[in-house]
């Protein structure tokens, strides 16, 4: 296994560069490019699993972005599963300085019995966001509702959509 993920890594500097870029200056586009074209190349339907009432695809990918953030540890306090407001994120990145936008992540596995497509998964994923008031603790801390970006991260195998 840590093979695999050192593989993910290694050899993609610029595209792995390019992602943490793309999360930064809030390019969907470019964030959703990168994580299909990885997820198709690299990952098996054994590490994304097809049974939606598993939660380990959810942590497949929760590990695996997590693991693209870590460059950024220099300039965020970046935590997971942690509790805030009425519940808990999946991730939260915390400017180190301030001025920087701040970010809460949310992971989510797409169900059919709940969703009818992947946009209703990343629509139930920020819903989430807002109903649980996961940005609590950064607004506690100071940190402006308007720089707190908020992403949701929705699974179905190897497809991945991010809004």
């Amino acid at each position: 296994m840590e093979g695999h993920i050192r593989g993910w890594f290694t050899g993609n500097a610029s595209d792995y560069n390019d992602f943490v870029k793309a999360l930064l200056l809030g390019d969907v586009d470019a964030m959703n490019e990168y994580m299909n074209r990885v997820a198709d190349a690299t990952f098996s339907s054994f590490d994304t699993g097809r049974h939606p009432s598993r939660t380990e695809p959810e942590r497949f990918y929760h590990g695996f972005v997590l693991g693209l953030m870590v460059e950024l540890a220099n300039r965020y306090v970046i935590t997971s599963n942690r509790e805030s407001g009425f519940g808990r994120y999946d991730v939260m990145l915390e400017p180190r300085k301030p001025g920087m936008d701040a970010f809460v992540i949310e992971f989510k596995v797409y169900h059919p019995k709940r969703d009818k497509t992947l946009e209703d998964t990343v629509k139930a994923a920020l819903a989430q966001i807002e109903e649980k008031q996961y940005a609590a603790s950064l607004e506690a801390k100071g940190i402006s509702a308007d720089k707190i970006r908020r992403y949701a991260f929705a699974f179905d195998g190897k497809k991945v959509l991010i809004g």
